[in-house]
């Protein structure tokens, strides 16, 4: 027979299933606007090449 789990704690359990796939990331604002690329295409939509930054 296969034994189950039960939660006790609901409010840590909770956090868990909050802060669970969280990712923070921090990019300079001078690292970011020389990344965009700048450059027109002559074309509809937004260019879909960035610089190697």
């Amino acid at each position: 027979m296969k034994s189950r789990y039960r939660i006790c704690n609901w409010s840590e359990y909770h956090a868990a299933l909050e802060a669970r796939g969280s990712l923070t990331v921090w990019i300079d604002e001078g690292v970011l606007s020389a990344w965009k690329n700048k450059q027109k295409t002559g074309k509809r939509g937004a260019s879909n090449t960035y610089s190697d930054l």
